[in-house]
């Protein structure tokens, strides 16, 4: 061991003690977290159980650890203030607290048989100002880390239950189950949930609280979509009807009419139930996608029918500009793109290979006439 000079003695007991006193401040601080006050205050279970076990027992080492670096650094202040100049065996002394490991913490027996014959009867851990420092450094953000997802999950349910907990205060309405059942798994499990878990949630609660508070509205626009639904629907199959009768693609799938069914389970809810009713809308909303996709389908087709007969009609005036209307073989790649288009069903492919073809007959001709 290589002996301290005095001045690098004072240098390395001041940065000590600055950071004793830094480490110090930051557990004070620490140890009023707001996440570290939740789990004080509700016995955590679930996901967050399991990780506060580890956590816990870090934070008590951290607490531990502060205590060992501030022992050992008081036992080197005193004996530091002795002497202004200290001598040989204080500077020996001081090195040895100040840079190897100074402080007994445990001490385990060795049993019998894992002893050598000549061998210590027992482990002695020591610990020293740096290697205490370091583990306390490595261990802190792990701590950090959980208390501020603790808090941040809390955090963020609170900001965001506010706007539904104030509506239902004004409607003077109880809160729906699902918004009690939230505070409950945040209070004691928290971090079984997610950022997007909270937000699914908490847009669920809204929904519920905005029908507890509006519930006459809100059944009659309820009502309302049903009609809008019925309406898609007829349409649809109007569009499909057709679609059937003029296009030939393929069979067209059918849709089910889910109003009938949907409007009997409104007039089932007879007294304010936001969840059933919830639950109703929701399902509307998936059925009128649905008849919304089936109108689309049908109208497509119809559409891509009136596209190809608009093709047709420029080509053939294309082919009248250059001249070459009265072509014959023109004249009947058009006759047949157009009774193609003529019949009922019609088939679209065809119809789109034969004006092509019609479009690429007009081409050559084209050229041939430079």
């Amino acid at each position: 061991m290589t002996v301290l000079t005095t001045d690098e003695i004072d240098s390395e007991l001041a940065s000590r003690a600055k950071e004793v006193a830094s480490m110090s401040a930051t557990l004070v601080e620490l140890d009023s977290h707001a996440g570290l006050a939740h789990v004080r205050r509700y016995p955590p279970t679930g996901v967050t159980a399991q990780r506060w076990t580890v956590i816990e027992k870090s934070l008590s080492e951290l607490w531990d650890d502060l205590g060992r670096m501030t022992s050992i650094l008081e036992s080197a202040q005193t004996l530091r203030a002795r002497r202004s100049k200290p001598d040989d065996d204080d500077r020996a002394e001081l090195t040895r607290l100040l840079r190897e490991r100074p402080l007994e913490v445990s001490r385990r027996l060795i049993p019998l048989a894992q002893r050598q014959i000549s061998g210590p009867g027992e482990v002695v851990e020591y610990v020293g100002l740096a290697d205490t420092a370091e583990r306390m450094r490595s261990a802190y953000p792990a701590v950090i880390e959980f208390l501020d997802a603790v808090d941040g999950i809390n955090s963020l349910i609170a900001e965001r239950l506010t706007p539904s907990q104030r509506r239902l205060d004004e409607a003077g309405v109880a809160a729906p189950g699902e918004l009690s059942e939230l505070l409950a798994v945040s209070a004691t499990d928290p971090l079984s949930l997610t950022p997007g878990d909270v937000e699914e949630r908490i847009g669920t609660i809204a929904d519920l609280a905005a029908l507890q508070a509006n519930w006459p509205d809100a059944f009659a626009k309820t009502a309302s979509e049903l009609d809008t639904l019925r309406d898609v629907t007829q349409h649809a199959a109007q569009l499909h009807a057709q679609a059937e009768l003029v296009v030939l693609a393929g069979p067209i799938p059918v849709h089910t009419d889910a109003e009938p069914a949907l409007r009997a389970e409104l007039r089932s809810i007879t007294t304010p139930d936001p969840a059933a009713l919830l639950a109703l809308q929701r399902r509307i909303e998936a059925a009128l996608r649905a008849a919304r996709e089936h109108e689309e389908l049908a109208k497509g087709l119809l559409d891509r029918r009136s596209e190809l007969k608009g093709r047709l009609t420029a080509y053939e005036a294309k082919a009248a500009r250059l001249g070459l209307g009265e072509d014959p073989d023109l004249l009947a790649s058009s006759r047949i793109a157009a009774g193609l288009l003529s019949r009922r069903p019609s088939d679209l492919r065809a119809v789109t290979r034969a004006i092509t073809d019609y479009q690429q007959l007009i081409g050559e001709k084209r050229g041939k006439t430079k």
